[in-house]
């Protein structure tokens, strides 16, 4: 598997001074090859070449390599952007968000980072310095810094190209490893369920939560302390706000990497695999009032989900994704399903056997059993629509679905299929208890 090892460059001033010069002159040139390459239609990167390579050597005196990796990063930002209008994320075609982003040709930040292969850039880690290419030549002995377990990784795994990065005055280098994989474990045990929250971070079937009290704290400072700064808009406002822009996110990613370790090394301890919810487009599909949309988008599940996956996979954990439709309103014991049996956010209570838990807790057991379910079925089956409430005046019950889940197996490392269902009518409306 490929992980991405970032080391801290500490160059002198004259280095510095030729690193920037060539960050400049790199990105100034993919912004014209974008220009050229919106103008002209031309997005693959060897038939934009014809269009772009001599100019771009010419004018802005780049080496051959350095001028075809600015015309590669053009092409991957052009492929990138169809990506995303492809899957919705600047709205609807007909919308304005739509056509601005299409509509003109990409541009890059000066201070963007630019990719170097071998040719262009040698590691001497043992000496803790590189040798990297710029406008101006080559400049040797730039210093770096890393932890003892980036600097092993960079010496036994280290495969393919790093980019150069200038971030809030600091320069950095991301190198590609190719780290290598666990045996995976073909015959877990049982699963690990994990449900994903805002108030309770992670809360795994064995009954340990992680409370996200106290981010949620930090990010509600920090959403005051923003707005307050914006509203007073002075020199000072603008270079606090600058400072801390990043800090909320810092603080999120290491808190997400510490609870994604400690998932990870309980099923590995246990022979156990790792059942997570599949909560892919939960933001287009939960509709919630205007003061929850911040806590809501600031819910970071998917950085949490990719961590316990890249780490499972190291430790050779098998990792399945099951559909979360109703595992907060169903009950863990007797398998009844109603909205009433969600008392609160925490409490749940069966309106059926009645079977008293965290709410959290019990949603994460049933996870566990659709993910044990769907790793021993390891193949296709569809489950019956849940039926819509019927009845009379007064509260609306759903009445008890089977346990059949909706799989779609891959590899060891397995995706649930919401088609399965029968048709559009059938599917149940996503529930919004499991996001509150």
């Amino acid at each position: 598997m490929k992980l991405v090892v970032q080391v801290k460059l500490l160059p002198t001033p004259m280095q510095a001074e030729a690193l920037e010069v060539t960050l400049h002159a790199c990105n100034e040139a993919a912004t014209w090859v974008s220009r050229v390459a919106f103008e002209e239609g031309v997005y693959r990167s060897f038939a934009l070449r014809k269009h772009t390579y001599e100019t771009v050597k010419e004018r802005w005196g780049l080496g051959a390599q350095a001028a075809q990796h600015v015309i590669k990063k053009t092409c991957d930002a052009y492929a990138a952007l169809k990506a995303n209008l492809r899957a919705g994320r600047h709205g609807r075609p007909d919308s304005k968000r739509y056509r601005l982003a299409a509509g003109k040709p990409l541009a890059f930040r000066n201070d963007g980072g630019q990719p170097y292969d071998d040719r262009m850039l040698s590691w001497q880690v043992e000496q803790r310095t590189v040798s990297i290419w710029t406008v101006a030549g080559r400049v040797k002995d730039v210093a770096f810094t890393g932890s003892v377990e980036q600097l092993a990784t960079l010496s036994l795994c280290r495969r393919g190209e790093s980019d150069l990065l200038y971030r809030d005055g600091m320069w950095f280098l991301s190198a590609t490893c190719e780290i290598p994989e666990a045996e995976p474990n073909t015959e877990p045990l049982d699963f690990l369920g994990v449900d994903l929250g805002i108030v309770n971070i992670a809360t795994t079937s064995d009954g340990r939560i992680m409370a996200g009290r106290q981010l949620n704290r930090v990010r509600g400072r920090e959403r005051t302390l923003r707005q307050k700064l914006q509203r007073k808009n002075t020199a000072s406002a603008k270079r606090r706000l600058k400072k801390r822009r990043s800090k909320e996110a810092r603080r999120a990613k290491d808190i997400n990497h510490k609870i994604a370790k400690r998932v990870v090394a309980e099923a590995e301890r246990t022979g156990r695999g790792i059942a997570l919810e599949d909560l892919t487009g939960i933001r287009e599909r939960v509709r919630l009032r205007k003061p929850q949309r911040a806590t809501l988008h600031s819910w970071a599940f998917h950085q949490l989900r990719k961590f316990i996956a890249y780490k499972a996979l190291r430790a050779g954990v098998p990792v399945v994704y099951v559909d979360p439709a109703y595992t907060s309103r169903t009950c863990a014991e007797c398998g009844h399903i109603d909205k009433a049996n969600r008392v609160s956010q925490s409490r749940f209570v069966c309106r059926s056997c009645g079977f008293v838990d965290h709410a959290d807790r019990n949603g994460s057991r049933n996870i566990r059993a659709r993910g044990l379910e769907l790793w021993r079925r390891g193949a296709q089956s569809s489950a019956p629509a849940v039926p819509r409430p019927r009845g009379t005046a007064g509260r609306k019950r759903d009445l008890t679905a089977s346990d059949a889940t909706l799989c779609k197996p891959g590899s060891w490392s397995r995706v649930v299929d919401r088609e399965a269902f029968t048709s559009p009518d059938q599917r149940p409306d996503p529930d919004p208890a499991a996001v509150i």
